[in-house]
């Protein structure tokens, strides 16, 4: 069937691209409108690209409208320039496309936040990431769901240090990481948008994933939450 229509923010980074590429591929789906500043790389019949600057969104508000809103924004303070423009992107943007949805009557939120999200945390990052989580859940939608990956592994457009040498650090730690210290192992991107993907088409479960349930449901969804 081809009948859904998902919105996809955040489509030419690292998550974004693979969600884009996951949403293509699925014949639930049959429109993906991708809001964007730059074209992605991708073709399909199936994408509809709005070219527009985040920052004049309320100029499309009408195209914010379907079944699923997916949410990948994120960028780093030392890209945005400042801690202004950092929240700008990773809190501003998706509470006004989570709050225009909303009120267009869009069934399904779906966020990519992170690990140790928390609107009290003294983490510059980590507060900013908790409150936007606080937000989107204030707002009325029928399924409400927000991932928390850990570090991301794959590969990025611009070079990002602090995050290349934590993938050194990570990577070997993987099979270390276990028990309750699961969610911290590096999760590649590619293995989220799949998360995002499933849990979007799955009787609502619960709201918030932790990274290693993550892992778990990029494969499939235990039978016991069918």
């Amino acid at each position: 069937m081809h009948n859904k229509t998902a919105i996809l923010f955040g489509a030419t980074g690292l998550t974004g691209n693979h969600v884009l590429h996951k949403l293509v591929e699925d014949n639930r789906y049959g429109k993906i409108k991708v809001l964007t500043r730059s074209e992605p790389e991708i073709r399909s019949d199936k994408i509809e690209v709005i070219k527009t600057p985040l920052e004049k969104l309320h100029e499309h508000a009408d195209k914010i409208d379907g079944d699923e809103i997916f949410c990948c924004l994120g960028t780093t303070i030392k890209k945005a320039g400042s801690k202004d423009k950092f929240r700008m992107v990773d809190y501003q943007f998706p509470v006004t496309i989570a709050k225009t949805a909303s009120k267009n009557k869009v069934p399904g939120f779906i966020l990519v936040s992170s690990i140790g999200a928390d609107p009290e945390s003294s983490n510059f990052y980590l507060r900013t990431k908790g409150e936007v989580e606080h937000a989107v859940q204030q707002l009325k939608f029928e399924k409400t769901i927000i991932l928390r990956p850990s570090m991301l592994l794959g590969k990025r457009d611009e070079f990002r240090f602090m995050e290349e040498a934590g993938k050194l650090i990570m990577s070997p730690l993987r099979f270390v990481l276990r028990g309750k210290l699961k969610k911290y192992r590096a999760i590649h991107a590619r293995t989220v948008a799949k998360a995002m993907v499933n849990l979007a088409n799955t009787p609502f479960i619960k709201t918030i994933f932790e990274s290693d349930e993550i892992e778990i449901y990029s494969k499939k969804i235990p039978a016991q939450n069918r």
